[in-house]
């Protein structure tokens, strides 16, 4: 398998990755009784965490590009340690719609959610770094 593969196949699970991010982004819409600046204010978690995981994949997806073009020759450790980054990147929307939920909550739900997010967020990381030094070895 060349490089081209490999990249193309990441492309297409970050670009899915990065619109889940979105599918969050909602409000109730006319006639429920709140404005609509009142709902944008009420949902400022879900747009801030958008913001910064959308950039996050973006940054992903930018450093893996220029990581996936010094691969010389693609083998089955690279593929798998491949798949093992994409799997957290995939992780990035729910961590984040998660986080976003529960983030206000004066309970230990908040924690858990921010418990899953930091893992979520420490784990790609540390594949990425397996795939490189795999990589640049």
């Amino acid at each position: 398998m060349g490089r081209g593969r490999l990249e193309a196949f990441s492309d297409g699970v970050i670009a899915v990755a990065i619109t889940l991010l979105a599918l969050d982004l909602a409000i109730a819409g006319p006639g429920h009784g709140t404005s609509l600046l009142h709902q944008l204010q009420d949902h400022w978690p879900s747009f801030t965490a958008y913001v910064i995981s959308f950039f996050t994949i973006g940054i992903i997806w930018v450093n893996h590009h220029d990581l996936v073009k010094n691969i010389a020759v693609v083998n089955r450790t690279n593929l798998f340690l491949n798949v093992m980054l994409v799997l957290f990147v995939v992780a990035i929307p729910f961590a984040t719609s998660t986080m976003a939920k529960y983030l206000t909550s004066d309970n230990q739900d908040a924690h858990v959610a921010m418990a899953i997010y930091s893992l979520t967020f420490e784990a790609m990381p540390l594949s990425f770094a397996a795939l490189s030094s795999w990589t640049l070895g």
